[in-house]
């Protein structure tokens, strides 16, 4: 009974993590309210379920934008070889995304785990929420002139001090990133692309910075189940995501993060 429990566990953290994870509603925060309204005992200092959550998470996000992968490695080092302007373009959007990580990947390292320390429990989860849900409330309509050849620099600063931001618990990182993308003047699918593909490499940074400390002793199946299904899960829900973006229905998720917030501290 213990054993079937356990993989009844991960099961529910693996759907919950997957379905959460590329919408902008906070699978971090989540999972947070699933222990505390549901009793689950979601693993802390669990480096091997992290990892193996965000690596799901991480293969759906490059099935779904492999053409976009390929394109920009194709035609990057094209521009590198032949200095040809047809495909400069590309390369400078890869520049962006490197430049997009940099936020991210610094303050992580400092303030990741004085923020996790400080701003621990769900009080602070049902605050990120509100804030979360005003911004995607300011943006819901807007939709900008910018498309991938248009970006630059500052803009890709800009997103990538809003990623930085999603470190702390509750704040959506796909949220905070189309927020900024699309304050910045983005096209809603190149602000949706930009986010996803600059998940990518702050996905493998923390892949490769704990991937030495993870132990799969004894729950090698309730992984396994867990990374089928966020795998599964984070693969459809990015795709209803991008049908979401397209018809410019970023208001439902604000309303979502409004509803859950306020429950969360009317409760607590």
């Amino acid at each position: 009974m213990e054993e079937l429990f356990l993989l009844f566990k991960y099961a529910l953290l693996g759907t919950l993590q997957g379905f959460t994870e590329p919408i902008p509603i906070s699978s971090s925060g989540h999972l947070v309210i699933a222990q505390e309204l549901l009793g689950i005992d979601v693993p802390k200092n669990d480096f091997g379920f992290e990892v193996l959550m965000n690596f799901a998470s991480l293969i759906a996000v490059v099935i779904i934008y492999r053409n976009d992968l390929i394109r920009l490695s194709n035609n990057g080092l094209k521009f590198v070889f032949k200095r040809s302007d047809t495909y400069k373009k590309d390369f400078m959007f890869i520049l962006y995304l490197i430049v997009g990580t940099i936020p991210a990947g610094v303050l992580g390292l400092l303030l990741e785990d004085w923020l996790s320390e400080r701003l621990k429990g769900i009080v602070p989860v049902g605050v990120a929420l509100l804030i979360t849900g005003i911004a995607l409330w300011i943006i819901r309509n807007f939709n900008g002139r910018k498309s991938d050849k248009s970006l630059n620099f500052r803009d890709a600063i800009i997103v990538g001090f809003a990623q930085a931001i999603a470190l702390i618990p509750g704040i959506s990182r796909s949220g905070a990133t189309i927020v900024a993308s699309m304050g910045v003047g983005m096209q809603r699918d190149t602000a949706l692309r930009f986010s996803f593909l600059l998940y990518i490499p702050v996905s493998l940074g923390t892949i490769l910075l704990k991937i030495n400390d993870i132990s799969f002793e004894g729950v090698v199946l309730p992984y396994a189940v867990a990374f089928i299904l966020s795998l599964t899960f984070s693969y459809f829900s990015l795709k209803w995501f991008m049908g979401v973006m397209e018809r410019g229905n970023l208001k439902y998720f604000a309303y979502y993060c409004f509803g859950v917030g306020l429950l969360i501290l009317s409760i607590f």
